[in-house]
């Protein structure tokens, strides 16, 4: 009796503990990848992907920082080694369809995304 008892309990315990984990919201997200990219902290915006189980290619569209999508917010911040990430990882095509608006940023992160268009 006494381990059934044991055994119920800590199922219980087990199953409460996992219903009430917290998730990160989509607004969570956005900002710190917003403020991420806007600090050039390529290194924790890689762990913070990689913790929540995104990609760059997945969250692109969804995200604007300042009414801005990602990569021409890297280029207005000037965030060269976060903007350099994301266009390893985008596809040609996004990346070819955003190189307009990231030429007013700094030139290795045009680099970059020519250098990402042409290969």
């Amino acid at each position: 009796m006494k381990k059934l008892l044991l055994v119920s309990t800590m199922t219980a315990l087990t199953l409460t503990s996992v219903v009430s984990a917290p998730q990160a919201s989509a607004a969570n997200i956005a900002q710190s990848v917003c403020e991420y990219v806007a600090a050039d902290d390529k290194k924790r915006m890689r762990s913070f992907l990689k913790t929540n189980k995104l990609k760059i290619r997945s969250i692109f569209d969804g995200i604007q920082c300042n009414g801005k999508n990602l990569l021409e917010f890297a280029a207005t911040k000037g965030s060269v080694k976060t903007g350099s990430l994301m266009i390893s990882k985008l596809p040609k095509k996004v990346v070819s369809e955003n190189l307009a608006l990231i030429q007013n940023g700094s030139q290795p992160l045009i680099d970059a995304a020519n250098k990402r268009v042409s290969s």
